[in-house]
């Protein structure tokens, strides 16, 4: 372990790994889906599950399988339990392709760390992604109102699991710099724990929409 760092040195080939495992389970849902002419009911569905592999890993093949590639037709009672949160998840995961990046090459900080920065640009960009899922994914065009609120209550929730994530690795010093694989690395587990802490306000939300919309 360097000195300057107390990022454990393993962590770095066990991430490159994971790494190169979830873009080649992405690939293979992506051929499946438009190689294969697996078509789902929209893009925006499609682009969940292929994006859902960049932070599962081959953890996404299965669900997949049972509820991606065997489930496709609109099913009135909604999404599963089991996927109700991978439109955040792709969100968070999209997000933080564009946003860390962004934030590296502006340098802007607050309180000379650029952490701060980073969630909060993140979260703003998976809440317009989000929206833009929920307004896109059903035949039924989501009202502007119902889709912002969705987006903005998962993303909160989600940013609690998240976006505590990022803050508890870097006051523990755990936090790797964004060039390392070792920090994507620690953003899929992040995202992962986001998908954990919004499972009740996600399941809920669906619950209502169902409710205020019938099949």
């Amino acid at each position: 372990m360097d000195m300057a760092s107390r990022v454990p040195d393993w962590l770095t080939p066990v991430s490159w790994t994971f790494i190169a495992l979830a873009l080649a389970s992405a690939a293979a849902i992506a051929v499946d889906v438009y190689a294969r002419g697996r078509r789902h009911r929209t893009v925006a569905d499609e682009v969940v599950w292929v994006t859902s592999a960049l932070y599962l890993g081959p953890f996404a093949l299965p669900l997949y399988a049972r509820h991606g590639r065997a489930a496709r037709d609109h099913d009135p009672a909604g999404p599963p339990a089991a996927v109700a949160g991978l439109p955040g998840g792709a969100a968070s995961a999209l997000a933080h392709l564009v946003g860390v990046p962004l934030v590296l090459v502006s340098g802007l900080t607050i309180a000379g760390i650029d952490l701060w920065v980073m969630i909060l640009v993140i979260g703003a960009l998976a809440m317009a992604l989000l929206f833009v899922h929920e307004r896109a994914a059903t035949r039924r065009r989501v009202p502007v109102r119902t889709a912002a609120a969705v987006a903005v209550l998962t993303v909160l929730a989600f940013d609690v699991g998240m976006g505590g994530w990022m803050v508890l690795l870097h006051l523990a010093e755990l936090m790797p710099p964004a060039t390392e694989g070792a920090f994507w690395f620690l953003m899929q587990v992040g995202i992962v724990l986001g998908l954990l802490t919004a499972y009740p306000v996600v399941t809920r939300l669906g619950r209502a929409r169902r409710t205020a919309v019938p099949a």
